[in-house]
């Protein structure tokens, strides 16, 4: 494959994919230190595995991962997708729903490990059943995640209203180890070193071009 490089993490499986395509394994983890090994079971059984570590907000087809896979669907080299659970496909229902579209009409089918489902049946029919289950799911997902936001700003607003929590202290400055350390930017350094340019970091990560420049100037600059 094209621009190994700047990718993110493939691994080639096997040199004689069925029917000249590949079976993909997609997975995806939040944050650099989670690890995939729950999403990777019978890994061995694929062609291709993609391994995203990305936040799950971003849309599925402007990850790095979806990327790369997005250039492997269009170019015909795909036959199957195997994503560990739904949630992982997409960034709410409508994207998830829209992923699975693209790959309909493209003859793709994509299984949901964990959930036991698939997209399309044998003879590359659309599964109707399978289609109202997901769209179920991706609303539960949507709703739990919903749910989580909400929990974490009422903590932190009742928090505030004990006086524990208060943000950083004014007339205090940020050091720079402490800057890199933030989940978001840790991602964007990656990225960069990566290859990526900013404005595609900013647009991935959907952070602003000022603090991906920041992220750049202290993290490279630190690294070199």
């Amino acid at each position: 494959m094209k621009n190994m490089q700047n990718s993110p993490k493939l691994e080639s499986r096997s040199t004689n994919p069925k029917h000249g395509k590949l079976k993909v394994l997609y997975t995806r983890i939040s944050s650099l230190d989670q690890r995939t090994d729950r999403q990777r079971i019978n890994e061995k059984e694929f062609d291709w595995v993609i391994e995203d570590k990305i936040s799950g907000s971003v849309n599925f087809f402007e990850r790095p991962g979806g990327v790369e896979l997005k250039k492997l669907v269009d170019d015909g080299l795909v036959l199957s997708i195997n994503i560990w659970s739904i949630d992982r496909c997409g960034r709410n229902l409508l994207d998830i729903l829209q992923t699975i579209k693209y790959c309909s009409e493209k003859k793709i089918q994509i299984n949901f490990v964990s959930q036991g489902l698939r997209t399309m049946d044998d003879n590359g029919k659309e599964n109707a059943i399978s289609k109202m289950v997901i769209s179920i799911l991706g609303i539960l997902a949507e709703m739990q995640r919903e749910q989580i936001r909400e929990a974490q700003s009422q903590g932190i607003a009742i928090a505030k209203a004990r006086g524990v929590y208060s943000g950083r202290k004014q007339n205090t400055k940020e050091t720079t180890a402490d800057f890199l350390k933030k989940v978001n930017n840790m991602k964007a350094l990656e990225l960069l070193k990566k290859g990526y340019r900013g404005s595609e970091v900013s647009k991935i990560l959907k952070m602003s071009q000022t603090t991906i420049s920041k992220v750049k100037r202290l993290g490279l600059n630190q690294t070199n």
